[in-house]
């Protein structure tokens, strides 16, 4: 079972600007082979840091409203937001440790314990 979810335009702004965890969003198209290629890194990811940040993707074909707001120009591009604010961002298919990294910048320093 996958830990991502599939978000909106219409959901943006409740699952991803209003979420109390930090934030990765995928902005990604059925048609765009390195955004296949990065899907796996991407649940692996959501995996590995299922208890402290929350991992969506956004198809930019369905919701171009959100990927036009936030200048996607080409994809994949993961962004990471948190407390409403896009902190960071990385284009293209790029490998889990550098994804991890990213994210790991931005998390508390908790692991819950």
């Amino acid at each position: 079972m996958s830990t991502t979810n599939a978000i909106t335009d219409s959901t943006f702004q409740q699952e991803v600007l209003d979420s109390p965890l930090p934030v990765l969003v995928d902005f990604w198209a059925p048609w765009c082979g390195p955004c296949r290629m990065v899907a796996p890194v991407v649940d692996e990811i959501a995996e590995q840091f299922k208890e402290q940040i929350k991992v969506v993707k956004l198809n930019t074909d369905e919701n171009p409203n959100t990927a036009s707001q936030y200048g996607i120009r080409s994809i994949p591009t993961l962004m990471v937001f948190k407390g409403g604010q896009r902190v960071d961002m990385v284009v293209g298919a790029v490998p889990k440790t550098t994804l991890a990294e990213t994210i790991e910048k931005y998390l508390n320093g908790s692991d819950g314990a």
